[in-house]
């Protein structure tokens, strides 16, 4: 496994993470990059460097990175993203793994970047829904912005730095995960007791001290 192999598979995943975070911002800047020759994909996938596709990419990220500041219409975008950032995550890894094995190198490509791009999703998801909650979306412009400077900056990051941004990633990545695992776990405190009726401390008792 060579440096180059490496850096490459760092590029593709980074890449795939953002999704996450945007659908197109990533494609755009990997269509750009390999436009400009500062990155090469593998064979079959050149036309993620050619006019047509940085063109409609562009558009398209013009419209969704727009779409996130129009109020409640972003709760209904991520609806959509959740899945789209997957697919994304998926065709941006697999464009970079130099793998010959066409069920390895697309199974990686879902396993890595598909499933990286869904969790950085879910987070974000996550997130708009509290600030909805808390500020009845006035916020989510916010986080909108937030999230628009992650994905630019961390694309980008990736193209020059791809190894510093590959550690920067994974721990958002594990912070992620360790957010959604605590908020599963609340979730299940909360039905458990619905379905006891409260706290097992507040189960009355006889006279006699008997259940």
């Amino acid at each position: 496994m060579s440096l180059e192999w490496i850096m490459s598979a760092c590029i593709g995943v980074g890449l795939a993470a953002c999704c996450g975070f945007r659908v197109f911002v990533p494609l755009l800047i990997a269509s750009a990059a390999t436009k400009l020759g500062l990155i090469g994909t593998m064979t079959g996938f050149e036309w993620l460097g050619g006019w047509p596709a940085l063109l409609g990419l562009t558009v398209a990220t013009v419209f969704e990175v727009g779409a996130y500041y129009i109020p409640w219409l972003d709760n209904l975008l991520d609806t959509v993203a959740t899945p789209a950032s997957i697919i994304a995550g998926t065709l941006l890894s697999t464009s970079f793994l130099h793998i010959d094995n066409p069920v390895i190198h697309w199974g990686l490509g879902l396993m890595i970047g598909g499933s990286s791009a869904g969790i950085v999703q879910a987070g974000t998801s996550l997130l708009r829904l509290g600030s909805t909650a808390a500020t009845g979306g006035t916020a989510n412009p916010v986080v909108a912005t937030g999230e628009n400077v992650a994905s630019f900056g961390l694309s980008v990051f990736t193209i020059f730095l791809p190894l510093v941004a590959m550690v920067i990633i994974v721990l958002i990545l594990i912070f992620i995960i360790g957010r959604l695992v605590s908020r599963r776990k609340v979730w299940f405190t909360k039905a458990s007791t619905k379905q006891t009726g409260g706290p097992i401390s507040q189960i009355p008792r006889s006279s006699n001290g008997r259940m």
